[in-house]
């Protein structure tokens, strides 16, 4: 790996650094995929255009598989202590006080369906509590940042890329060389453009108004807040959600060309006819859905919106921002240990486009098309994975929408995440999701001897894999972990550092350590290197 250094002053310019990979934007995206990459030891540097991470609230829900990855990183908690006391609901009533008219469910699961397949539940906090989450414990696994620094060219080359950054404030500017350049600058993506990279538009539900806002409403509510709350007040029809337990909201209406007295008009849509809000800010914005035409360019990837946009309807744009950035994050780290080969980036695109396409079309729905029943569960957990590194994978189906969806979470199937089970290991009651950071894991049966042998002899070549047998290296508590990973005595399923499954594995007949080295070349994308390190096994 290559580390930062100084390099020749040259005129007009500060320095130069060397890193591993720029990621170019320090919201949710970049940050997520810069944790990724610092935690398994890659050098990383953010650029931030911005003074910091954002002060605004944006996007309020946390899924639960971004709360899972959360979790493995023990940031769960802290995320949580700033979450919101809402309802996990849309409702409608005439005023914010009024009586309701009508609710229904979201996108989320409820805590109950959630911890039936999962060992956290959803929560719902504003992005700017959770940035600066990630931004700690991106400085704490020795990840680098520089906010107020611009990206103003951008070049790739035989040996990665050189990129171009200034000092906003002082003007100073640096060449960045690195091998990767990751762009998790937005909708308006400056590397995008730099790239020549186009951008498709799936449509718009028109242009809004979002008034933030603060006032002591939750006080004289006769019910807990939902998630989203439509007014339905004749003229000022618009919507309310809550950002913070300390009285922050966001009240979002259609826009036209009237002038506003936004205090007044508080009053009149809450129902509260002496509610004094401290107005925030007052943005318009355009609530569309594009998707960038491919996610990579040689060594330069996109992530976040400036892969893939969505609107705030069913709130998984930043979900799927940082369930992407996590996909790539361990792909170019693994890469760049040289641990994996080219075909293992080339799975970023061919993993996460169709899910990118299918959320950004979700969320231009107002509501589910005549027919379906969207599931909940499935939409959170339900993403499907078809490449060239996992084996057998179902066909090109992004996501599970269905009412039955949220079946296939019991299930360990090749293309999706490993079911989540309560085990034993170390005297210590964990979930198997836990079992799986920064390495393969072989998880076999109750007759796992072949297989640790097996994977012993690649880990002594420098190849982080791990196996672990049920009845020796971890005990189930209950039949959850037989019924839902379906193993026999001798069988295991191999999981990438993501928590995807990529193959299942029989072990009742033929060559053990010729069949996991096989399995292992596929999930990686073995490139000669690596064939050879795995073959060295």
């Amino acid at each position: 790996m290559t580390c930062v250094g100084a390099g020749a002053r040259l005129p007009g310019r500060d320095r130069e650094v060397h890193t591993d990979v720029l990621v170019v934007g320090a919201g949710p995206a970049g940050l997520t995929t810069a944790i990724t990459l610092a935690r398994a030891g890659a050098d990383v540097l953010v650029v931030e255009r911005h003074s910091g991470t954002s002060p605004f609230p944006k996007a309020t829900g946390i899924n639960t598989r971004t709360m899972e990855l959360l979790r493995g990183w023990g940031l769960d908690q802290r995320v949580r202590a700033g979450g919101m006391r809402v309802r996990p609901a849309v409702t409608s009533s005439e005023t914010l006080i009024g009586p309701e008219l009508a609710s229904s469910a979201t996108t989320f699961p409820s805590e109950q369906q959630a911890l039936a397949v999962s060992p956290t539940a959803p929560s719902f906090c504003a992005q700017d509590h959770l940035e600066p989450i990630l931004l700690a414990h991106l400085v704490a696994h020795g990840g680098r940042d520089r906010f107020n620094t611009e990206l103003t060219d951008l070049r790739l080359t035989p040996a990665g890329v050189i990129a171009e950054v200034v000092d906003r404030e002082s003007g100073r500017q640096t060449r960045v060389h690195a091998r990767y350049v990751v762009g998790a600058d937005g909708p308006r993506s400056t590397v995008r453009s730099l790239l020549g990279i186009d951008v498709q538009d799936l449509g718009t539900l028109g242009e809004f108004v979002a008034v933030t806002f603060r006032a002591d409403l939750a006080a004289r509510m006769p019910r807990i807040p939902s998630v989203i709350n439509v007014v339905e007040r004749v003229g000022a029809e618009g919507l309310f959600v809550p950002t913070s337990n300390d009285g922050r909201w966001i009240y979002a209406h259609p826009a036209d060309d009237r002038t506003r007295d936004y205090p007044e008009v508080l009053r009149t849509v809450t129902g509260v006819a002496d509610l004094d809000p401290h107005i925030l800010t007052v943005m318009r914005f355009v609530m569309g859905a594009q998707v960038a035409t491919t996610l990579r360019r040689g060594p330069a990837f996109l992530v976040g919106d400036a892969a893939h946009r969505t609107t705030p309807m069913g709130g998984i744009g930043m979900n799927t921002a940082i369930q992407a950035a996590h996909n790539l994050g361990w792909k170019l780290a693994w890469v760049l240990r040289g641990h994996a080969g080219e075909a293992l980036l080339d799975s970023y695109q061919a993993e996460r486009l169709p899910v990118g396409r299918a959320n950004a079309l979700r969320s231009l729905e107002t509501e589910a098309p005549v027919g379906t029943e969207y599931d909940p569960l499935a939409i959170d957990l339900g993403v499907a994975y078809s490449s060239a590194v996992i084996a057998r994978a179902p066909g090109a189906v992004a996501l599970e929408t269905t009412s039955t969806g949220s079946d296939s979470l019991m299930r360990a199937v090749t293309g999706r995440r490993a079911p989540h089970a309560w085990i034993l290991k170390g005297g210590r009651r964990v979930s198997t999701l836990d079992l799986f950071e920064d390495r393969l894991t072989l998880v076999s049966g109750y007759d796992g001897a072949r297989w640790q042998a097996a994977a012993d002899a690649l880990a002594t070549h420098g190849l982080p894999i791990t196996a672990l047998a049920a009845g020796s290296d971890f005990h189930p508590v209950d039949r959850s972990f037989e019924e839902r990973y379906r193993l026999g005595s001798a069988d295991a399923v191999l999981v990438r550092p993501d928590g995807y499954l990529v193959h299942r594995l029989a072990g009742s007949d033929g060559d053990t350590p010729a069949m996991l080295r096989a399995a292992v070349e596929l999930a990686l994308g073995a490139n000669t290197g690596t064939a050879s390190l795995v073959r060295a096994g």
